[in-house]
């Protein structure tokens, strides 16, 4: 069978396993391509569009919440500062992508890169969990103006590809104030503009780097990914009810410290 289906498939249930949780989908899928040979701006162009699968997953599974917010923009107090409040958290990381998007393409899709922004990723969950928080906030939809900025400043660590953009914005609203579920919550609304825009900016922008036939393989990608996604989603909300993200990151560590030690047998760097 062709070499690209099986890759199409790893990448998608890779994006899906790891996109809302702190681990860094990009990370994963940046050391997945190259276990797989599958390098350069094609291999980056898969890497950043199958996000809108997993995207589709958060769509699918808060619909309702999502249209009722939709539905009482015109009317509804709550739902325009809920907006409101994604848009803020938006901001940050999409001026700041926009204006470096080049530079973090050229400079930081390594797996050396990776492994620090793994490793200092796993610090900063260590270094806030051992932090005794009072929660304030105990639904997304009550987030204010200023944790959404303080939210959206700390997505910003995101751009470092490895970093994880669900543990920045997760351990972001636990800093602002927010429970487990509504930090973990608010990140994954945060996440639909955001990878959103990302991957269709990135897919306009490097799209002459596919090859004809690609778009089956994107499909098959995007299709995968969602389902995976779907039912991390899920375990991920219940697994947060009684439980804190520490094991994510031991497991950040333990991934970080290896890839430096064996980085030569993945790619050059």
């Amino acid at each position: 069978m062709n070499g690209m289906f099986w890759i199409a498939v790893v990448l998608g249930v890779v994006e899906g396993l790891t996109e809302f949780l702190p681990v860094s989908s990009t990370g994963h899928l940046i050391l997945t391509s190259a276990a797989l040979g599958f390098h350069g701006k094609r291999a980056e162009v898969f890497q950043i569009f199958i996000q809108l699968g997993a995207i589709l997953a958060v769509v699918w599974e808060y619909r309702a919440r999502l249209w009722g917010t939709a539905a009482g923009l015109a009317h509804d107090r709550d739902a325009r500062k809920f907006s409101l409040a994604v848009a803020t958290a938006f901001l940050p990381a999409a001026i700041l992508g926009l204006v470096a998007h080049d530079w973090i393409s050229e400079h930081l899709f390594r797996v050396s890169t990776v492994a620090w922004a793994l490793i200092v990723g796993a610090l900063a969950i260590l270094a806030v969990e051992s932090r005794s928080m009072r929660a304030t906030t105990h639904r997304a939809e009550r987030v204010g103006i200023g944790q959404a900025l303080g939210i959206g400043a700390a997505q910003c660590l995101a751009l470092w590809p490895g970093f994880s953009r669900s543990a920045a914005t997760i351990l972001g609203g636990l800093a602002f104030g927010l429970d487990r579920r509504a930090a973990t919550e608010f990140s994954f609304f945060l996440a639909i503009p955001t990878l959103t825009a990302a991957s269709l900016y990135d897919l306009l922008k490097n799209r002459r780097a596919l090859e004809p036939g690609d778009a089956s393989w994107l499909a098959l990608s995007f299709a995968v990914s969602f389902v995976v996604a779907w039912a991390t989603v899920r375990w991920l909300l219940r697994f947060v009810s009684t439980h804190t993200f520490r094991g994510f990151a031991w497991y950040r560590l333990a991934v970080g410290v290896l890839l430096l030690l064996f980085a030569d047998r993945f790619v050059a760097n």
